[in-house]
Order: structure tokens, then C-alpha cells, then sequence
């Protein structure tokens, strides 16, 4: 039965959702080598600490307990591939917590890249384009998140590609209500900061672009300031080292926002 609207205490969720919380953690465990093969085949994660590690085991068991993830397609996803996904999914995530993903409960997982139906494009003119996407994941505004297997093994090994964390920064560049480029930023971060270092990016990738020069970040990333966002996420947590040589100002920007700085550690 529901309560009335006016009996929801929101100091009483949290606190309920903090106790259920520890509850999990306290009664279920993620199988060590389970964990360690997970982790092990997984290179981006080499600098971090055993202290990170383990807030990160930490909240992955809680992420595998309050999502769903389903395959689709014949794919079945064992303890591993569930593992792994979470795992992705909580890097980004390791300093701002689970409540970061409360807009949504599925992760729907394909073998290998989909067709997205009829999706619209405009082009440099204007005009509006209607055709099939192949896709290597979605995240859909108001519903799930969608990955392909394959290239969730293909994620986080450390070569700036990570389909995981891309998916999962468009649900925390949705947190203010809306994809462009610019999450809900902490009260110590500055939104101007931010615009001048992703708008001195972006300018860099079009000119490159343009020039015929092989771009540094995927060029994907000009699609607008929300992929851009996502690409640079994935960039910086993949190959945060290169990302920071390549773009100083932008990288201190995710830094501050992510709470983390993993080319310190690299």
C-alpha cells in the first residue's frame, strides 16, 4: 500500500536506502577469484589502489543488486559478464556514489552491435535524415542503458575506448535534466571554466578534423556537446595520462567533476 504523498520523508528513504545498503554488504560478497579474473583483465584499472579497489568491489555488488541486466539475442550473461559491466559502470562513479544512477534499472545487453530503427539525423544543411543505425550502445533518456557484448570485452584495456563508460556518462550528463555536454556540476566547479576548456577541445578536434590530420579523440565526439562529453569520459578514464598531455584544461575539468585523478596514479 502507498503512503500518502505527504508522509514520503526524503530523510527517511536515504536513511532506509543507507541501511538496506549495508545489509547487502554485509550478507553478500563477490567471489574473489571471480573478482580478481574480472579486474585482471581489465588494464585501465592497473593504478588504482587497494583501497579504491575495494570501495570499488564494494559498489559493484550494490550496483548487481539494484539493476537489472538482461540479454537479449540468445546472449546469456553469466556472473562474469555481469561483473564486468558492473565493474565499468562504477569506475566513473567511484567518488560520486550509486544514487548518481537512480533514473533507471535495465541494462539491456546484444552479442555484438545492433540496428537502431529509423533514427533521424540533420545534416550540415539542415535537412533531416531518416535511416538504420548500427549501434555499439544506447542510453536511452527516460529507459535503460544498451551495450554489445562485444564491445564491452573490447572496453577499459587501457586503448582509449570504453562503450561502458561512454553509455553510463550521457545518465550523469542527464542529472540536470538535460544531454549538452555540461552534468550537474559541484558547487566548487565553475561552468565557465568548464565551457572555455570543452569549446578549446572541441575547436582543436574540428580544425584537426578539417586540416585531414588523424584526430587524437574519436571523431565521434564532434556529433554534438553530449557525445563530446561522453567520449572525452571514456578518454579520461581509459588513457588519462595522453588525455591530460592532449588537453590539460579539459582534463583538470573531469578531475574535479569525477573526484579523481587516475593519471596521477598511472
Amino acid at each position: 500500500m502507498r503512503l500518502p504523498e505527504e508522509r514520503y520523508d526524503p530523510a527517511m528513504l536515504g536513511l532506509l536506502r543507507r541501511w538496506r545498503r549495508q545489509r547487502i554488504l554485509t550478507a553478500k560478497t563477490i567471489d574473489d577469484a571471480l573478482w580478481d579474473e574480472v579486474v585482471g583483465s581489465l588494464p585501465a584499472l592497473a593504478a588504482l589502489d587497494p583501497d579504491a579497489l575495494r570501495r570499488l568491489r564494494a559498489l559493484a555488488l550494490l550496483f548487481l543488486n539494484e539493476k537489472s541486466l538482461h540479454g537479449v539475442q540468445g546472449l546469456e550473461l553469466d556472473d562474469a559478464k555481469r561483473l564486468r559491466i558492473a565493474v565499468l559502470a562504477c569506475r566513473p562513479i567511484l567518488e560520486l556514489g550509486l544514487d548518481c544512477y537512480d533514473g533507471f534499472v535495465s541494462i539491456v545487453v546484444h552479442p555484438d552491435e545492433f540496428v537502431a530503427r529509423d533514427r533521424e539525423h540533420v545534416d550540415d544543411d539542415g535537412i533531416v535524415h531518416t535511416g538504420d543505425e548500427i549501434m555499439s550502445g544506447e542510453s536511452w533518456d527516460e529507459g535503460p542503458i544498451v551495450l554489445a557484448w562485444q564491445e564491452v570485452l573490447a572496453s577499459g584495456q587501457g586503448d582509449g575506448f570504453d562503450v561502458v563508460a561512454h553509455e553510463f556518462a550521457h545518465k550523469l550528463d542527464l542529472l540536470d535534466g538535460a544531454i549538452n555536454g555540461m552534468p550537474a556540476l559541484h558547487r566548487s566547479m565553475s561552468a565557465r571554466r568548464w565551457a572555455a576548456a570543452f569549446q578549446d577541445a572541441y575547436d582543436d578536434l574540428v580544425a584537426s578534423e578539417e586540416r585531414g590530420e588523424d584526430v587524437w579523440l574519436d571523431p565521434y565526439a564532434a556529433e554534438s556537446p553530449g557525445e563530446f562529453f561522453a567520449v572525452c569520459s571514456e578518454m579520461f578514464f581509459d588513457v588519462p595520462c595522453g588525455f591530460r598531455r592532449r588537453y590539460p584544461d579539459l582534463y583538470e575539468e573531469l578531475a574535479a567533476y569525477y573526484r579523481q585523478n587516475p593519471a596521477a596514479a598511472s
